[in-house]
């Protein structure tokens, strides 16, 4: 059972002036979240969590996470330009991109960003954009065979990311050459990960790099970004990730493999769905309940509204308002509207009794959910509400309207 920071006659309030369905993301959850990593990886000095954007691309959490100290981390144009009118500038944005327009690369230097490029060809066509190279830059490591991915984001020799490691030295060596001075080392290779030692043996990776960088071409890199994937709990029977544990791990190596070898470079993550996914639910209506082959519930969302469990049968908890402490005796598919037959946010899942105008609850979909939203079908996309400290709901984003759909037609 996971539990909810509000309550049916809440909902039930809240809903006489927003409609189903909608998002909403709790501000406390996950700015104590935020104070949780930072607090964690205090003892290195300049660690910086950089925020996925893509993860929860609304200015009011950007704003709310850089008060609390963290980066963006950003892989789009739009994503630029949205970290830059929440003020985000300079080294607080990290650009990490893949067939990069050169739109993008001016943008991201005109903003200071830290770019850090996909592909050793990206060197040219980066220098040709800019007319030259930035003082500093960073490069995606993909180390194929020497790791394993998990199941989201694949083996890192399928991955298109990335540099293999013989291009990695090569990238460093032209760059050096070129006159930039200042070096980064990134990578990426996990995503909504709960076991600790796959994030420990990923620092240690990177650490033994950083040596064998400085060792071969005496450069000394100013940080390193281990990636994010931190994974969060979606099942009620998942343990939380323990990044006590980490930390510690981490410190160890580091202590071991860089101090030892006078190298201090800064430590940076970019998690996102580790900060604000848990704290995100999407607030639905039942609207129908159809028995044939199966039994269904029809909600007023789809997966316009959430697209993990449609996309790859990622698992999302699903409470029932008012009826959490009653058993779940019936197994339902739980689905939206689109004419596509994976429109389903629960497959056999095993619920209390429901009735046409249940209010349900789809936990931790804040991340990867209002974002990945699209319009097939021409289903809008829904609001973003932020339940503040004090209880109080405040409207984020409005939900989209017809007019919204068809402003971009011309007839």
């Amino acid at each position: 059972m996971k539990a909810a920071p509000f309550t049916l006659q809440a909902i039930q309030q809240i809903i006489t002036e927003y409609p189903t369905p909608f998002h909403l993301y709790n501000q406390q959850g996950i700015a104590r979240t935020a104070q949780k990593l930072n607090k964690t990886f205090r003892w290195a000095n300049g660690f910086r969590n950089y925020y996925a954007v893509k993860a929860l691309p609304n200015p009011t959490i950007l704003k709310l996470l850089i008060d609390e100290g963290m980066g963006l981390d950003c892989s789009s144009l739009a994503e630029l330009i949205l970290a830059e009118r929440v003020g985000a500038r300079g080294e607080q944005i990290m650009f990490t991109s893949n067939d990069t327009t050169s739109d993008e690369y001016r943008k991201a230097a005109a903003l200071g960003a830290i770019i850090n490029l996909d592909d050793i060809s990206h060197i040219e066509f980066l220098e040709q954009s800019l007319d030259q190279l930035p003082e500093l830059l960073c490069f995606r490591f993909n180390p194929g065979s020497e790791r394993v991915g998990n199941d989201i984001i694949g083996n890192p020799t399928e991955a298109k990311y990335g540099l293999t490691r013989n291009q990695l030295f090569e990238a460093y060596k032209i760059c050096k050459q070129k006159g930039v001075k200042r070096f980064g080392l990134h990578t990426m290779i996990a995503s909504n990960e709960l076991e600790p030692s796959y994030f420990i043996e990923t620092a240690r990776m990177l650490f033994d790099i950083a040596v064998e960088l400085h060792d071969q071409q005496g450069i000394s890199l100013e940080f390193i970004n281990m990636g994010g994937g931190f994974g969060i709990p979606y099942k009620p029977d998942q343990e939380a990730l323990d990044i006590v544990g980490i930390s510690d791990g981490i410190k160890k190596l580091y202590d071991d493999v860089l101090t030892t070898n006078n190298l201090s470079p800064k430590l940076f993550y970019e998690c996102g769905r580790y900060i604000t996914g848990p704290h995100g639910y999407l607030i639905s209506t039942v609207l129908h309940q159809k028995h044939t082959y199966r039994d269904y519930i029809g909600l007023d969302a789809s997966m316009a509204n959430l697209m993990r469990p449609g996309m790859y049968g990622a698992y999302h908890h699903i409470t029932v308002l008012g009826k959490e402490n009653e058993s779940a005796t019936h197994a339902y598919d739980v689905t939206g509207s689109l004419c596509e037959n994976n429109d389903k946010f629960a497959i056999q899942r095993q619920l209390p009794q429901i009735e046409i105008g249940d209010i349900i609850v789809i936990h931790d979909t804040g991340a990867h959910g209002h974002s990945m939203g699209f319009n097939y079908n021409g289903k809008l996309r829904s609001a973003e509400l932020l339940l503040k400290p004090d209880n109080t709901v405040t409207v984020i984003r409005r939900a989209e309207t017809l007019d919204d759909c068809f402003a971009t037609l011309d007839f």
